[in-house]
């Protein structure tokens, strides 16, 4: 079955604290965390997961744990795995 890309929103009111963590989704659940990002300043955790559907989202959203304030389709414009960080990091980018 394909797997379709969606982000997981959950909105943090503590600016300047640590960053948050989010539980692993559970194996066999059918959805897999691709990465995360915490934006600080606009106070939002962003969960980047692939799977079938968004049902397939929440259902292993829900075994972990985790508080989903909105959840939409997402489509990559660059993939973790095409991005050289080692390059960013010499140019101060």
């Amino acid at each position: 079955m394909s797997r379709r890309l969606f982000v997981v929103e959950r909105y943090e009111p503590s600016p300047g604290e640590a960053t948050p963590s989010l539980a692993a989704l559970p194996a066999g659940s059918g959805a897999r965390l691709v990465a995360a990002a915490h934006l600080p300043g606009d106070e939002v955790v962003l969960a980047f997961v692939e799977a079938r559907d968004e049902q397939a989202v929440l259902a292993a959203a829900d075994a972990a744990g985790w508080r989903v304030d909105r959840l939409a389709p997402a489509a990559w414009v660059s993939t973790p795995e095409s991005t050289d960080t080692s390059q960013a990091t010499k140019t101060g980018g």
